[in-house]
């Protein structure tokens, strides 16, 4: 097994490769403007790390978010291609539960990221590997009382103190959890979701109302 795992669902561009026992290489910038730009160097930067050829990977994972619309296409699309060109599976796993992997939390939390316009993606879980909510959008405000008490992590919870008083690291998901949760699954003869990527909401370019197409007659 080589899992080559990927995601860009938050301000981070993360890349991982999985050896099927750990990981083995992993790169991760955050800067939430240039995905399309950092996302296939660092792969570059990763395989050559670990030594290994782009043809020697077995499977893909990518970050199914929730995220925005432009950051997140750019990882699915890239995972989507290398799948169909090396002809491997092309794995998704929701980003919130690569951040919830990565704690150390074993009671109840919650995983928030941000979503922009004053809200949050964010979802409960039982522990690490256990989420009980599906992922949502909401400003933080309007879910105070699902989330009292609970310890959070994630940029989300971060940023919004009066909701998430026990907020902590990790900040942003790493495609090293992602990959290690998505080998674990795997080799307990698991099932991932295909990778359908998770808006939850509309993307802001939208057609504008009262558009009319010109066509030469």
């Amino acid at each position: 097994m080589l899992l080559l795992a990927l995601d860009t669902a938050t301000p981070a561009v993360t890349v991982a490769l999985h050896d099927g026992r750990d990981v083995i290489a992993s790169s991760s910038q955050v800067d939430a403007r240039r995905h399309g730009e950092l996302l296939l160097p660092a792969i570059d930067r990763v395989l050559a790390e670990a030594g290994r050829k782009l043809d020697a990977v077995t499977g893909i994972v990518a970050g199914i978010g929730p995220g925005p619309y432009t950051g997140l296409r750019v990882g699915l699309m890239t995972a989507e291609t290398f799948g169909l060109a090396l002809g491997v599976p092309v794995h998704g796993v929701c980003t919130l539960d690569g951040l919830a992997y990565a704690t150390d939390l074993e009671g109840p939390f919650v995983v928030a990221t941000d979503a922009r316009r004053k809200e949050v993606y964010w979802a409960r879980y039982a522990d690490s590997r256990t989420r009980v909510t599906d992922p949502a959008v909401d400003r933080p405000a309007d879910i105070a009382e699902q989330v009292e008490g609970l310890p959070a992590v994630g940029a989300g919870a971060l940023l919004y103190p009066d909701t998430f008083p026990k907020a902590h690291e990790p900040e942003h998901v790493s495609a090293a959890a992602l990959a290690r949760l998505a080998a674990e699954k795997l080799a307990a003869g698991g099932e991932l979701p295909s990778p359908r990527p998770l808006y939850l909401r509309r993307p802001d370019a939208q057609v504008p109302k009262n558009y009319k197409v010109v066509t030469p007659k």
